[in-house]
């Protein structure tokens, strides 16, 4: 029988310091910044509607957060002030988005540097 996923028990938006941090029941605590919620928001608009279809999301470094809204027992909306508000952050999602933050990050910055006009020819 598979392990219960984590549940958060506390989300609290922290404006000021541009994150979102989140507590789960297994006693992990991630501090996710809006920047990178917002370039791996799990929107179709972002995420594409099949493996490849993904869209990398640039210009986001002043991105806010207005709200986190609940939805259901098992995830949150958060509405971006960029008017981007599509996309549910399950706990699931959000549980893997603060694991392997370092890796995402990363691989966000490669993709991003690989656009920049000195590497094209």
């Amino acid at each position: 029988m598979p392990a219960p996923e984590p549940v958060p028990l506390e989300i609290r938006l922290r404006r000021t310091a541009r994150l979102l941090e989140v507590t789960f029941d297994d006693g992990s605590r991630f501090e996710l910044p809006f920047e990178y919620l917002r370039v791996y928001s799990p929107s179709a608009e972002v995420k594409g509607h099949g493996p490849g279809q993904e869209t990398l999301v640039f210009g986001k470094e002043a991105v806010g957060i207005r709200a986190v809204e609940p939805v259901g027992q098992y995830a949150v909306k958060l509405v971006f002030d960029d008017g981007h508000d599509t996309g549910l952050y399950t706990w699931k999602y959000l549980y893997e988005l603060g694991r392997d933050r370092p890796a995402k990050w990363a691989q966000y910055q490669a993709r991003i540097q690989a656009l920049a006009p000195s590497n094209r020819k």
